[in-house]
């Protein structure tokens, strides 16, 4: 856990409890795995707002909606975010999403994950 302090800038810095966490998800599946990576969505997502947290934006991107990069488009792009890293773990460990997990593990063939935080203003 980190505790108030002198920052690296002199100032002081922020504890981890401060910090509102963000995720960005690149989704990508296995051939045929739609139906179950969307049951997989249906039940974990409501579940969301239970941890504070918050489905920012979902998306499916087309071809067409590429301007540039070499990687493979995924087959869903999510940005959620929840109020600090002890909710994003609640959520994680969820007994009623650890139940669908199976769904997950047999529709996803990978998934980055880029964590972020920002600072919650004073």
């Amino acid at each position: 856990m980190f505790r108030r302090g002198n920052g690296l800038d002199g100032g002081p810095s922020l504890a981890l409890d401060d910090l509102m966490i963000y995720l960005t998800q690149l989704i990508y599946l296995h051939a045929g795995g739609e139906s179950a990576f969307l049951q997989f969505e249906d039940v974990v997502l409501p579940l969301l707002a239970q941890y504070r947290g918050e489905l920012l934006v979902r998306l499916r991107p087309e071809g067409s909606s590429q301007i540039g990069g070499s990687a493979e488009l995924p087959y869903e792009l999510h940005v959620v975010r929840f109020e600090s890293e002890a909710d994003l773990v609640a959520y994680s460990n969820a007994p009623e999403r650890r139940r669908w997990l199976h769904l997950k593990e047999q529709s996803v063939r990978t998934a980055v994950l880029i964590k972020g935080a920002i600072a919650n203003p004073a």
